[in-house]
């Protein structure tokens, strides 16, 4: 080592002072697992509460990790410690160490455990944390960190030992690496350096900051050997055993020159000379000839011990910071500078000038500093530094602009026939510059350009959009797609893009806040506060020639919000309404009791024409249009309305193609589940009411859905949202302006255990389907799973569903006493019929609700049943008497029932089996809790304990706080589990 420190009474390492008492006796032979211990790879324990120090070798990779015992002494051990072999794993062994002895200090020799250092950096690193670590073996865990970060960064170079051989060393180290190594010196303990240096006279111990300069090198030189490293043996630099190198002693000393330098340099770009861009020096006159002048680079020089210390090259070289830098700055600066010009080549003709000061800089070589070379240079530890007024701040932008003149309503815009201008748009400071500006920067083949009186840093891709700044075309439906999303996909890039002049105001009318509408005249209810605002969105968009999805939770008033649209509007055309059969009553209920006077013409049945149509509504169902659409298509409508929307969800079907082929200024959908099962469904909504927003599926679905739905990316998200939100009104029962406007709804799930019947039949199905389902595969598989979960479902319901032999049961007791479920509703059906309440019963089988319905009759409980098959004046009959309470108990199929029907009679919703998508049981439990309903509502979902309905319900909780993002696909995602994870979704847990 070459600074060394001499024991004695002047040194606190040798004289004692500072000298902590272990107050242990603590011993190699720890045991392993205990606090302050670790473990080799062969089971050798690692006792980390000792201190440790770091013996060094003259081949660096050599140096070992030694721990030893404060307590333990060997009188008659050796002087030194038994050095063992190369590569060695921990051995035991002995250390001689300077102890305090009275007032001064005397070797003595101590029972070690020395390590690899491969071996020990892991133990080292993990000791920093270890609160029984020793302080000293705790800094050298402190150093093994600050190794590891400077190989991860590269901070390597090759040199030779002082024998010739090869080997690696930690550097350059800048001067945050080197204050970082003084400061782990200044806190090591005298433990951590106490093995005395060799040879005769006083007693000497290695200072702690050259010691652990070494024990970085040492590092430094064993972590690229790695057994993958070298590829032929013997390979210099790779492979462990010392290789012999005395040819490139000259190189070494250049590198280790460099490395030991006390100064860095850097380059400061001056490009603000008078005749900066003047004639050509070498008398041409070609702007692009290489030689011309672009600028130049000065060097600087940096002192390593004193960052704050800079100056000049020539000043250093005219003797002005002698006396700061040193005798041997100037030959560190020129060796500085050498190794730089590898990085870079052009700093090569600084080593023929006389001072290497200055270096004229053609424009060329300034680009290469501008895109990559700059970023090499400070890797290799040389900054580069631009002027401080050069600007920085060109950008560029595509630009969506209209032509003058352009509508700024929906319609105009729309209907117009001339194409947008797509194209980049360059600014300096977020001015945009002229065409002019744009064309000097076109022409511009140099890195910076002069603009409004400035230099300004030019990136040769804003030179490349400058040249090519047209980008096409759009049409108006892209064009506005680009401006509520603000970015675009230019060349396979997603860029950031703005809409300017008529585009830009109509992006700010649709997507600046409505105020609530004054209700029309002719219209005899009293909207909400919320409802009166979506009358005004409807309005907004219904004018813009837009189209939208009102897509509130069921029972929040949309139909009333539609009849006030209809009258708001220039309602001389009429209005069609496409709904459900199942509505039909409802709808004319609604607008004649609302809208009175107004004309109301149902097309459906043997029957229907349009004959004598004039303004009003029209009323059809969903088959009924799909199959006269040519007739619809025919009459002029001042606006259509697909209610309960879901059901044209898949744009492929024969009825959502039919709809397209209704031609209307104004398109809204009505439905409360826009989303029920994946994103598709809501490009199919609104590719109806604004034909071509989304643009084609298959692209809507690799830009947006794909991305939402897995999860991969946060920003698609946001940017879908963008985009749909101003077509798409959304409200909740939950939403602050809404929940006062009902009645309180609690939901309480009643877990039923299975009967015996029930229990057998379960365990034998499940049994008997998972051996066929191991031996399936493909499309076969999948259709064995569902059969099983349908079948379970079945069982968990009621016996006699699924071995259909009690759908005329000849004893209610009888039948109840087969199935938990159906005791259970009796329980509570005769609690509501008590306090004379009113139920609905939801089951998604009508075999199940055939049942349930035949059951309560035999017990002399008035019911009514309403399924798919119901016809719809029957339907209408149904729904009157559940509301004048004639009927207290209405049993329906959730399919048929579950959308568009008004049955605020009732004070409890039973859901007696539970479906996949929990957005389908909200829309049947709304048809109780909704916008009229004047007492409290109790849902109560009946599951069947330890059943795969027990698991389902778990799976529906975690999917219903996802709900509002993308729904998952039901029954059909079972089918993908694998057969032990099916197992244990199906199997019955005895625990129930």
């Amino acid at each position: 080592m070459s600074d060394m420190a001499v024991a004695g009474t002047t040194s606190a390492e040798a004289s004692g002072t500072g000298w902590p008492g272990t107050g242990t006796s603590g011993r190699v032979t720890s045991v392993t697992g205990t606090s302050g211990t670790g473990t080799t790879g062969a089971g050798q324990a690692v006792p980390l509460r000792l201190p440790a120090v770091f013996v060094p070798a003259p081949l660096p990779r050599e140096g070992r990790i030694v721990l030893w015992d404060p307590e333990g002494e060997t009188p008659d051990g050796p002087a030194a410690p038994t050095p063992p072999a190369p590569g060695a794993p921990p051995v035991r062994t002995t250390l001689t160490v300077v102890r305090p002895h009275g007032a001064t200090a005397r070797p003595r020799t101590a029972p070690a455990l020395s390590l690899p250092l491969d071996v020990a950096l892991p133990h080292l690193v993990r000791a920093r944390h270890d609160p029984a670590a020793h302080p000293a073996t705790a800094c050298w865990g402190a150093a093994a960190l600050h190794a590891l970060r400077l190989t991860a960064r590269g901070r390597l170079l090759p040199g030779l030992t002082a024998t010739g051989h090869d080997a690696w060393r930690a550097g350059p180290l800048d001067p945050d690496d080197l204050a970082h190594l003084r400061a782990i010196a200044a806190a090591l303990p005298p433990e951590g350096h106490a093995v005395p240096l060799p040879g005769p006279g006083p007693l000497r111990l290695p200072q702690p900051e050259a010691l652990l300069r070494a024990f970085l090198d040492a590092v430094a030189d064993t972590l690229p050997r790695t057994p993958a490293a070298p590829h032929t043996a013997g390979r210099p630099f790779a492979h462990r055993a010392p290789q012999h190198l005395p040819a490139a002693h000259d190189w070494a000393a250049e590198v280790a020159a460099g490395m030991d330098a006390g100064v860095r340099i850097s380059l400061r770009l001056d490009l603000s000379a008078h005749d900066l861009f003047d004639a050509d020096p070498a008398g041409g006159a070609d702007d692009t000839e290489p030689a011309r002048r672009a600028g130049a680079a000065i060097v600087q020089v940096h002192s390593l011990a004193d960052p704050t210390l800079v100056a000049d090259a020539a000043a250093l070289w005219a003797g002005e910071a002698d006396m700061a830098f040193g005798p041997r700055a100037r030959v560190d600066a020129a060796l500085a500078v050498r190794r730089a010009a590898r990085v870079w080549p052009p700093l090569d003709r600084l080593g023929e000038q006389d001072v290497p000061d200055v270096l004229a800089l053609s424009e060329p070589e300034v680009s290469d500093l501008l895109s990559v070379a700059a970023t090499r240079l400070a890797a290799a530890g040389v900054a580069v530094h631009w002027p401080r007024d050069l600007a920085h701040d060109l950008t560029a932008t595509a630009v969506v602009r209209p032509a003058p003149g352009a509508a700024t309503d929906g319609t105009g815009f729309f209907e117009s026939e001339e194409l947008l201008r797509f194209r980049w748009q360059l600014a300096l400071g977020g001015d945009p510059l002229t065409e002019a500006e744009m064309d000097t920067l076109a022409e511009a083949h140099r890195p910076v350009v002069r603009l409004r009186d400035r230099w300004v840093l030019v990136d040769p891709a804003l030179v490349r959009r400058a040249r090519k700044r047209d980008l096409g075309l759009l049409d108006p439906v892209d064009a506005l797609s680009v401006a509520l999303t603000g970015t675009a996909e230019v060349d396979g890039e997603t860029v950031e893009a703005v809409p300017v002049g008529a585009l830009a105001a109509l992006r700010d009318r649709i997507t600046a806040g409505v105020r609530p509408a004054e209700p029309p005249p002719g219209l005899r209810a009293t909207l909400r506060d919320y409802q009166l605002r979506g009358l005004a969105w409807l309005d907004l968009m219904t004018s813009l020639g837009l189209g939208g999805c009102l897509a509130d939770d069921m029972g929040l008033g949309k139909t009333v919000t539609l009849i006030a649209l209809h009258l708001k509007r220039d309602h001389r055309a009429p209005t069609l309404v496409v709904c459900p059969a199942s509505l039909l009553g409802n709808w004319q209920r609604e607008i004649t009791r609302f809208a009175p006077g107004v004309p109301v013409r149902r097309f459906h049945g043997p029957h229907r024409t349009l004959d004598g149509l004039e303004g009003g509504f029209v009323l059809t169902t969903y088959g009924t249009m799909r199959s006269a659409a040519p007739l619809l298509a025919g009459r002029p409508w001042g606006m259509v309305v697909a209610d309960e929307a879901q059901h044209v969800k898949n744009p492929h079907s024969a009825t959502a193609k039919a709809l397209r082929t209704i031609p209307a200024p104004a398109r809204v959908a009505l439905t409360g589940t826009p989303v029920e099962n994946n994103l598709s469904e809501l490009w199919a909504l609104l590719d109806w009411t604004t034909p071509g927003l989304l643009g084609p599926l298959t692209s809507f679905r690799a830009r947006h859905a794909r991305a939402v739905e897995n999860g991969e990316d946060d920003q698609a998200v946001e940017r879908l949202a963008r985009l749909v939100r101003p077509f798409l009104l959304r409200r909740r029962k939950s939403d602050p302006g809404i929940v006062p406007e009902l009645p309180p709804k609690t939901e309480t799930d009643h877990p039923v255990p299975l009967t015996r019947e029930q229990a057998a039949l379960y365990e034998a199905v499940v049994r008997e389907s998972l051996l066929a389902i191991e031996t399936a595969d493909g499309i076969a598989r999948r259709g064995l799973v569902l059969k099983l979960l349908t079948s379970l479902k079945q069982i968990c319901d009621h016996p006699a569903l699924y071995l259909k032999d009690g759908t005329h049961p000849d004893g209610g007791d009888r039948l109840a006493a087969r199935s938990g479920k159906l005791a259970l509703l009796d329980e509570l059906l005769d609690t509501v019929l008590a306090e004379d309440g009113s139920a609905l019963v939801f089951t998604q089988y009508v075999g199940m609700a055939r049942l349930i319905s035949a059951h309560l009759t035999a017990r002399a409980v008035p019911v009514d049943l309403l399924h798919g098959g119901t016809p719809v004046p029957e339907r209408e009959r149904m729904v009157d008497r559940f509301q004048d309470g004639a009927t207290p108990v209405l049993v329906l199929s959730l399919k048929a029932a579950g959308t568009g029907l008004n049955l605020t009679r009732a004070g409890h919703v039973v859901h007696f089996d539970r479906w996949w998508n929990p957005a389908v049981e909200e829309q049947a439990t709304d048809r109780a809790y909704r916008i009229g309903q004047t007492q409290p509502v109790q849902v109560h979902r009946l599951i069947t304990e330890g059943t795969v309905e027990d698991r389902i319900a778990e799976m529906l909780e975690a999917k219903r706080a996802l709900a509002e993002a993308v729904l998952g696909s039901g029954e059909s995602a079972l089918t993908e589990l694998s057969d032990r994870e099916l197992s244990d979704l199906v199997s019955l847990r005895r625990g129930a």
